[in-house]
């Protein structure tokens, strides 16, 4: 069983910056290291949208156009981390940010459908 603990959530005013992290465990998970990691987001009646993932290595990631050029996603294998740094926050990413973990090793994907594990969200919330 895989645990993902999500942090870092809170208010900011629009134009700020925020920085998720995402704390990875478990018994059974000593592969982190083999899994593409995603972060997803739920604004409140919509339903949940992917945001960003970034591969086993770190070589590859992807964005949502609505976060390009705004959101930067990493990870440190060594500490079962990945993070999320949010800068130019607009009110339109309110919402609660997930950290989801892929659900085959050393492979990628942005559709909801491709991550099996999931932590229990933390609130963002941007006002204007």
């Amino acid at each position: 069983q895989v645990q993902l603990v999500e942090s870092g959530g809170g208010l900011v005013q629009a134009g700020g910056s925020l920085r998720l992290s995402c704390a990875a465990s478990g018994r059974t998970f000593s592969t982190f290291s083999t899994y593409t990691m995603g972060w997803f987001r739920q604004a409140q009646g919509k339903e949940r949208e992917f945001v960003a993932y970034i591969t086993w290595s770190g070589d590859r990631t992807d964005y949502a156009d609505s976060v390009k050029g705004r959101f930067t996603i990493s990870r440190d294998n060594g500490k079962n981390m990945v993070s999320l740094q949010m800068n130019s926050l607009k009110p339109e990413d309110t919402a609660v940010y997930y950290c989801a973990k892929a659900k085959w090793p050393r492979s990628w994907a942005n559709g909801r459908g491709a991550y099996d594990s999931w932590g229990q969200g933390t609130q963002v919330t941007v006002s204007s």
